[in-house]
């Protein structure tokens, strides 16, 4: 009996399928008027536990972005803020507003497709978004202004949360 000569199927890979499920989900949402074509998913021991798209344009929400809804959606699955030993799959590099987030969900990793330059030759402004932040406050082009006067109010605040025994910290 002769052996089979015909090189082995390669196996699938776990972070290629996923993503492509965000690419697939951010064409299917895009082409249904949802909003731009961004799409994301939460994974947790190997499994989609939420799905995000894309709505800023559907909901007239600017935070509506594809990786916001999947991390709030992973969020109330889980019921908890916290989504550590989760990893976040997004179509495109988030923007700085999605990165916070990230890092605010404490996501174990974030995988990406798409680059920031991507989305800004496509007419969406990731790029100079992630100059501003770099940017010293008072030469960003959003003008900011502190408030001292008020700024005693706020340290009161911050000292009651840090006497709080009930809190949860986060």
């Amino acid at each position: 009996m002769q052996g089979n000569n015909s090189p082995a199927k390669p196996e699938p890979k776990p972070d290629l399928e996923l993503m492509r499920r965000a690419i697939e989900l951010a064409g299917q949402r895009m082409r249904g008027g949802h909003g731009g074509p961004f799409g994301a998913l939460v994974v947790k021991d190997g499994q989609v536990i939420a799905e995000g798209w894309n709505q800023v344009t559907s909901t007239n929400d600017p935070t509506a972005h594809a990786e916001i809804m999947a991390i709030r959606k992973a969020g109330q699955s889980l019921g908890n803020f916290s989504l550590a030993g989760c990893v976040l799959y997004s179509s495109c590099e988030p923007c700085p507003m999605c990165l916070a987030a990230a890092y605010w969900a404490r996501l174990d990793a974030v995988f990406f497709t798409g680059t920031r330059r991507d989305a800004d030759q496509a007419g969406f402004v990731d790029g100079f978004l992630y100059d501003e932040v770099a940017k010293p406050m008072e030469q960003r082009k959003l003008p900011m202004k502190r408030l001292d006067e008020l700024r005693p109010a706020v340290l009161r605040l911050f000292q009651e949360w840090r006497e709080k025994e009930d809190k949860v910290p986060y």
